[in-house]
């Protein structure tokens, strides 16, 4: 059923990573919304990761991509994706693809699919946090604790249910580290594909993660005080992910300087798991006023 909000919003997003084939690797995602404002980082990731997925043969998933932050997309333009076929292995996929906007690229994403083998394996382990049934929805907690969420973050963030996970003690040189933790899933369940799960995991993973080089600072990361933007978005798929049930996603940043900050997170499903891992580089620079 489509008719309550959640599912609507689903069902929104779904149609936001649908992109438009115009010619053989060449896609456009028509314009957003009619107000003026900056594209969602995640969500240009997500489109050209989509773009570079329906070049590559079936079996073969997305172990990882890095995409740099051009230039600001205009959410009142379409954004036409042109997908390079770098290389086709036996066993990995190397795709390029650039998004663009006004004749100008606004993001450059490199990424690799691997076939699925077995190989040795071990993984970090989840951190013990309370359940996302005994933690607060985004908005409670936030305002629990004296912060905002900018309205347009609440509306890139519709598709999805999050909850809060209290801050844990680190042991060690991890203890000083700023953090954050959240659950999030789909709002209603979408039922996607692998291919899909991992294009929602990217569009997801851009959230907060620039937050968190924030924490240790006396500016709120939506004040006007402080200019913030991605550069840079680096992202591992360990497994195939399940955005429908909950995901853990733990958050540190190990470093800020320079105005810029980076941060590194990582996602795990209900069972512990590590599902994905993902860095970050921003600009965070304070506004003088």
């Amino acid at each position: 059923m489509l008719d309550n909000p959640s599912s609507l919003a689903v069902a929104a997003l779904g149609d936001l990573l649908t992109i438009e084939r115009l010619d053989t690797d060449l896609y456009r995602v028509p314009a957003s919304d009619t107000e003026p404002g900056r594209v969602f980082g995640g969500q240009v990731v997500a489109q050209a990761l989509r773009a570079a997925a329906h070049s590559v043969e079936d079996g073969r998933q997305c172990h990882s991509l890095h995409a740099y932050f051009l230039r600001a997309g205009d959410v009142r333009k379409p954004i036409i994706y042109r997908t390079l076929r770098d290389y086709d292995g036996g066993s990995f996929t190397h795709r390029r693809v650039v998004a663009i906007q006004d004749g100008r690229p606004i993001l450059n994403l490199a990424s690799s699919f691997h076939r699925a083998e077995a190989g040795f394996a071990h993984a970090q382990t989840m951190p013990e946090l309370p359940a996302p049934e005994d933690c607060p929805d985004l908005v409670t907690a936030l305002a629990a604790s004296g912060q905002a969420i900018s309205s347009g973050s609440l509306v890139k963030l519709a598709a999805f249910e999050v909850r809060v996970a209290p801050e844990v003690s680190g042991s060690g040189e991890d203890e000083a580290l700023p953090a954050q933790h959240y659950w999030v899933r789909m709002a209603s369940p979408m039922q996607a594909d692998p291919a899909l799960q991992r294009v929602l995991l990217a569009y997801i993973s851009d959230f907060a993660l620039l937050r968190t080089t924030s924490l240790p600072h006396p500016t709120q990361f939506f004040s006007p005080r402080l200019q913030a933007a991605s550069l840079d978005h680096a992202m591992w798929f360990h497994t195939d992910p399940d955005v429908d049930d909950w995901l853990l996603y733990t958050m540190d940043s190990p470093w800020a300087g320079h105005a810029r900050g980076y941060a590194r997170g990582a996602l795990f499903d209900r069972k512990g798991t590590l599902v994905a891992s993902a860095t970050q580089e921003g600009l965070i620079r304070p506004v003088e006023g």
